[in-house]
C-alpha cells in the first residue's frame, strides 16, 4: 500500500484522490511516520439504466385540486 506524508499530500491531493480513483488502490496519510488517514475509492456504485426517464409513470396519484389556491381568499388578513 502507497504512503505519503501529510505535508506532501497537502501540495497534491487533487492528484492522489485523481490516482485513488483510476487505480483503485488505496494510500495511507502520515505524519511524522505514523498512519494518520487513508484515502479509499469509492464502493462501487451500480450504473443507472439508459431508461430511467419516465420508470415511475403511473404511480402517483393526484388528490383534489392541484390548480387552484391552496387556501380561501377571505383567510388572508392582507386580502380585506
Amino acid at each position: 500500500m502507497e504512503t505519503i506524508a501529510a505535508s506532501k499530500f497537502k501540495v497534491s491531493c487533487l492528484s492522489v484522490v485523481n490516482r485513488v480513483n483510476k487505480t483503485r488502490k488505496p494510500v495511507v496519510i502520515t505524519r511524522y511516520g505514523k498512519p494518520v488517514a487513508e484515502v479509499v475509492p469509492p464502493a462501487r456504485i451500480p450504473k443507472r439504466p439508459k431508461n430511467w426517464l419516465g420508470h415511475m409513470a403511473g404511480t402517483a396519484k393526484i388528490l383534489g385540486d392541484i390548480v387552484g389556491p391552496v387556501f380561501d381568499e377571505s383567510e388572508f388578513d392582507a386580502l380585506r
